[in-house]
């Protein structure tokens, strides 16, 4: 049994703290250049996955790659970053939204079909109308007057449903 078991940090805590520093560092350089006319695009840097900039030259900048590494994880921005000096990274084959922290998301495009609301009220009625075909066809074959009562509620419902969801959908769309 250890004596200092429980006052040593984990081993990927200090790991952890780095990065965490690293991080705030970055969001540091990225608040400083954005004040001096830079623009966030959404894309992310294919080394790093940081959020690349862009400056009035349309040149790209990458904060983690370009000045933080070049500082060798230094105290801060540089005070002039060489975005026209400098080699720009390369362009990012596709944009990983995933890396940029919500970033990009917005610029994977238009998802296909209707909008989701509109998706969901066609789910839901296509839900319901499978349930009443059910239903109708169950009733003719349901011997018990019980059986019967549940079928016709089953169906009343499922028309109440159908009225609220056409109530749902977009005007024009076809009931």
């Amino acid at each position: 049994m250890a004596l200092n078991a429980g006052t040593e940090p984990a081993p990927g805590a200090a790991e952890l703290e780095a990065r965490r520093g690293r991080q705030e560092r970055v969001s540091r350089a990225m608040g400083q250049l954005l004040l001096r006319g830079y623009r966030m695009l959404g894309r992310c840097c294919p080394h790093c996955g940081t959020i690349l900039l862009q400056d009035k030259q349309r040149q790209l900048y990458c904060v983690a790659c370009q000045e933080l590494d070049c500082d060798g994880e230094g105290g801060g921005p540089a005070p002039d970053p060489p975005a026209a000096s400098a080699p720009s990274p390369r362009q990012p084959a596709a944009p990983r939204p995933e890396h940029c922290e919500g970033a990009a998301t917005g610029l994977r495009g238009a998802p296909p079909g209707p909008p989701p609301e509109e998706a969901a009220v066609g789910a839901a009625r296509a839900a319901v109308l499978e349930k009443l075909g059910w239903a109708a066809r169950e009733l003719p074959r349901t011997a018990s007057a019980e059986g019967s009562v549940q079928l016709c509620a089953l169906v009343r419902a499922c028309a109440e449903a159908l009225g609220g969801l056409q109530a749902l959908a977009p005007p024009g769309t076809p009931p």
